[in-house]
């Protein structure tokens, strides 16, 4: 069982950043591959962002390759959404989720997730 909690969201000004994060529970946390999705109103969740669990490779939508940085520390549980460059379209709640396998970039594939973390970004 892995619980996840995320923070880091607010309200920043378009151009700002923010940096999110997600710390998780658990002795296993290192071998979960993590993932950042988001939801804006009206819209359905989409992916943001994963990690691998082993070597820590990354992948990244193509709305966010260039501006957002995921990161992980495996002996503080914790993986990171470093956001640039934010734009209004940019607002959403942000999750985090874990998976031992399958397509990171599908949310199916993910057995755990956060509550969830509101990002505004204002014109």
């Amino acid at each position: 069982q892995v619980q996840l909690v995320e923070s880091g969201g607010g309200l920043v000004q378009a151009g700002g950043s923010l940096r999110l994060s997600c710390a998780a529970s658990g002795r296993t946390f290192s071998t979960y591959a993590m993932g950042w999705f988001r939801q804006a109103p009206g819209k359905e969740r989409e992916f943001v962002a994963a990690i691998s669990w082993s070597v820590g490779n990354t992948y990244y939508a193509d709305s966010v390759k260039g501006r957002f940085a995921i990161s992980r520390d495996n002996a503080k549980n914790t993986v990171y959404l470093q956001m640039n460059s934010l734009k209004p379209e940019d607002t959403a709640v942000y999750y985090c989720a874990a998976t031992r396998s399958g397509d990171l970039y599908s949310q199916g594939w993910y057995e755990y997730w956060g509550q969830g973390t509101q990002v505004t970004v204002s014109s």
